[in-house]
């Protein structure tokens, strides 16, 4: 099945709404072990950088779990943003510890060579040229930086993705149904991620797995 395109922000209020008040626990969950995983040494006190961080559930999850950790969190939708903003700021211990900041990739808000660790969750999918993620990771990240690149993957029918959104979203709002449903459309299958890191040479530092009937995964550590 093809690859159909969604809008790359999700950047209206009723998205950042759904978003902010849905049960991701299940994936978000999933999110945190697979980096525990990549070790938990060189992880606490690590400068991270989340691309595409929605509404910080991931960042804050994060920020708790390793609490001598700091993180940038990037998003191009300020409605996340600014629902973020709340979550954090009630979090005395994560807010200190966290800096927001509205912009797609890439952007020239980000140091160059700076990142201990990337993290991306449901980032991947939107981005119409994926590329442009690639590029961000190698230009961001300090040699040996860990990485975890967490995504949905495109099911191979049509009726496939109705079966997911049943599963997963069938009693959420309908924007968030509908919006599930087009990403999964919009999402890759894992030889096509396999393709874009040999093409960013990216391919011996880091793998793709699948981590769910629904996720991939991109782990690894950069060459020092």
């Amino acid at each position: 099945m093809k690859r159909r395109l969604e809008p790359e922000l999700m950047d209206t209020d009723a998205q950042a709404d759904a978003y902010a008040a849905a049960d991701f626990n299940a994936s978000n969950t999933l999110f945190i072990d697979l980096l525990k995983r990549l070790g938990p040494g060189p992880l606490d006190g690590a400068r991270a950088l989340d691309l595409g961080c929605g509404p910080a559930d991931i960042v804050i999850r994060f920020l708790r779990a390793y609490p001598k950790a700091h993180c940038d969190a990037l998003d191009g939708a300020q409605p996340m943003l600014t629902r973020a903003q709340t979550a954090i700021d009630a979090l005395p211990g994560v807010a200190q510890r966290c800096r927001l900041i509205c912009d797609t990739i890439p952007s020239e808000q980000l140091p160059k060579a700076h990142y201990d660790l990337i993290l991306s969750n449901s980032l991947l999918h939107h981005l119409h040229d994926p590329r442009v993620l690639w590029r961000t990771l190698r230009a961001a990240a300090r040699p040996g930086a860990i990485v975890l690149i967490m995504d949905l993957m495109r099911p191979a029918s049509a009726g496939w993705i109705e079966a997911l959104v049943e599963t997963y979203a069938g009693k959420e709002p309908e924007v968030l149904k509908t919006d599930f449903r087009n990403s999964l459309y919009a999402a890759f299958e894992p030889a096509e991620v396999t393709e874009q890191l040999t093409e960013a040479g990216l391919n011996e530092a880091l793998e793709v797995n699948v981590v769910s009937d629904r996720h991939l995964a991109v782990m690894g550590r950069l060459p020092e």
